[in-house]
């Protein structure tokens, strides 16, 4: 195994290699975590932003709806105004058509008398009685004069009503002009805010697709030079991006404790790891996830009441061991699933074997 037999060179000093690999790992972790940060400040006051322009939108639409409310009211007044209006104006027609036919009448009687006088024929009706003729239609004439006076002054009060309404009704109008204007201004406002989070997303979105894009770029990798140094064997396999060696390889049955050959395996891996890492850029955040799986046969013991347990405390064995050959723990993750996720779910030997297991994935944080 060249990677194994691969050391440092007498009288070369000391390698300064990887700290300075940590190093510079270190930093640009910083950088990119602080430029998440300022990204989600961003998405925050932009959210803050948003969320007072929405209750300014609301506020402007409800008084945007109590102006409608009013100028229907106003309308409304108007349209019975203007009836009332018509009445009247068709009562002072019909006024004026009495006043009319009694002037005829006066006319009619006057020439009456007057030819009467004239031919000095004697009436059919005395003189009193003809007085008294004249007196009741001048009497009915000045009640109809006094009724066609009162009509024109309802009729001047309801133009003026009417004109103080219209007065109303042009200012409501420019009110709520005014208002749309408003909403207008700021739906655009808040148009042009929605684009700018949106860009801003598609180019977080692209980032982070293309950090996702190296590492499996470096996965590939990992898991080729991986399995050319353990060869093809049954006990340790690649499934899609994950690598799996089956718990027999690792640990003995029931036990948590990396077995002499399993840390020999362990130190192989943790070797193509180091190897492989020098060459992620510093700018992808990656982490190998420790898995660790059971069969479905049920344990309880002392120190493992449940498979859960077995589970996670050999996926946190292998972590601790990794981390022993020199991986940081900031790029390890230990998980347990337990029974709940096998690869055969049949009952047999042979399926329990293969889902007794420790799968590794190198994935983004």
């Amino acid at each position: 195994m060249p990677l194994l037999r691969r050391g440092r060179r007498p009288g070369s000093g000391t390698d300064n290699t990887w700290p300075g690999f940590v190093d510079a790992l270190s930093t640009m972790l910083l950088v990119i975590i602080f430029l998440l940060s300022i990204f989600m400040l961003a998405q925050f006051f932009l959210g803050q932003a948003l969320s007072s322009k929405e209750d300014i939108l609301d506020k402007l639409r409800a008084e945007i709806f109590d102006l409608q409310d009013s100028l229907a009211i106003q309308e409304q007044i108007n349209n019975d105004l203007n009836v009332e209006f018509n009445r009247l104006s068709s009562n002072l027609q019909e006024a004026n058509i009495s006043k009319e036919d009694l002037a005829a009448r006066i006319i009619e009687l006057e020439s009456d008398l007057a030819d009467a006088e004239g031919r000095g024929t004697r009436v059919k009706r005395s003189r009193d009685d003809q007085v008294q003729i004249i007196r009741d239609l001048e009497k009915r004439y000045r009640e109809s004069t006094a009724t066609l006076a009162r009509e024109k002054e309802l009729t001047h009060a309801a133009n003026r009503k009417i004109d103080l309404l219209n007065h109303q009704l042009t200012s409501l109008r420019k009110q709520l002009s005014v208002l749309n204007a408003a909403l207008e201004a700021s739906e655009a406002r808040d148009k042009e805010q929605r684009v700018s989070i949106e860009n801003l997303s598609q180019r977080l979105n692209a980032a982070l697709a293309s950090k996702v894009q190296e590492l499996s770029q470096f996965r590939s990798e990992f898991f080729g030079r991986l399995k050319k140094i353990l060869g093809n064997r049954s006990d340790i396999r690649i499934h899609g991006d994950r690598f799996v060696f089956q718990s027999e390889v690792l640990f003995s049955s029931g036990s948590a404790v990396l077995g002499t050959a399993g840390q020999g395996e362990m130190k192989v891996l943790a070797s193509a790891l180091k190897e492989i890492s020098a060459n992620i850029p510093a700018g992808v955040d990656w982490v190998l996830r420790v898995d660790g799986h059971t069969d479905i046969l049920p344990i309880r013991t002392r120190q493992f009441p449940s498979n859960w347990d077995l589970s996670t405390a050999r996926a946190l064995s292998v972590v601790k061991y990794l981390i022993s050959e020199g991986i940081p723990a900031e790029r390890l993750a230990a998980t347990g699933f337990g029974q709940f996720h096998p690869l055969d779910t049949s009952n047999s030997p042979e399926a329990l074997k293969r889902n007794r297991r420790i799968e590794m994935r190198l994935t983004q944080r």
